[in-house]
C-alpha cells in the first residue's frame, strides 16, 4: 500500500511466500486497523477507496503496516472486513487486537481457484490436528502488481485450536 505519489508503476511491495507458507505464529494483541469493503457475491467493489481511506489514516498517523498484512474476512456475500496491521494505536480508525494461535498457508494463482485452495488448507490444517475457528485471506498485491510481478500469492490464515 505505497503512496500512489512515491510510486505510480507499483502500489504493493513484492510479497516473499517464504516467511508465511505453512508456518504458526502466536499473536498476542496484534494491532489492527478495521474497515469494511462492499462486495458484489463476495467480489470486492470499494477495495481500492478502502485501501486509500487506511492509507490516509496510517500517514496521518505518522504509523507503518508491518508486512504490508491486510487480513479479509468475506463475513457475507456483500460485505468484507478488512484488518491492516499497523504498529500503533490510529486515531480515527477502528482500531483492531487479534491474539491467538494462526496457522498460514501460501496460495498462487487466479482467484478462482479460492475454493480448491480453502479444500486444500482446511485437509492440512486438519491432519495437522488444528481446528479452525476463524478464516481471513491475506490478498498480497492488488491485480495490477501481481500481473507485474509475474506471481498472484494469497494467503490463507487461520486462527487454530
Amino acid at each position: 500500500m505505497t503512496s500512489q505519489t512515491e510510486h505510480n508503476d507499483v502500489c504493493c511491495p513484492e510479497f516473499d511466500p517464504i516467511a508465511w507458507d505453512d508456518k504458526i505464529f502466536e499473536w498476542q494483541d496484534k494491532k489492527f486497523i478495521k474497515d469494511h469493503v462492499f462486495t458484489f457475491f463476495y467480489m470486492p467493489v470499494n477495495f481500492g477507496k478502502v485501501m486509500k481511506r487506511f492509507d490516509k489514516k496510517v500517514t496521518a498517523a505518522g504509523a507503518s503496516i508491518p508486512d504490508w498484512l491486510c487480513l479479509s474476512d468475506h463475513t457475507s456475500n456483500w460485505n468484507m472486513d478488512l484488518y491492516l496491521a499497523v504498529d500503533k494505536e490510529i486515531p480515527g480508525a477502528e482500531n483492531s487486537l487479534l491474539s491467538g494461535r494462526f496457522y498460514s498457508k501460501v496460495y498462487e494463482g487466479k482467484f478462482q481457484d479460492t475454493g480448491k485452495w480453502c479444500n486444500d488448507f482446511k485437509s492440512i490444517a486438519e491432519a495437522r490436528g488444528f481446528k479452525i475457528k476463524k478464516w481471513y485471506m491475506w490478498y498480497t498485491t492488488c491485480p495490477k502488481c501481481a500481473k507485474k510481478y509475474g506471481k498472484n500469492y494469497v494467503v490463507i490464515i487461520s486462527q487454530v485450536e
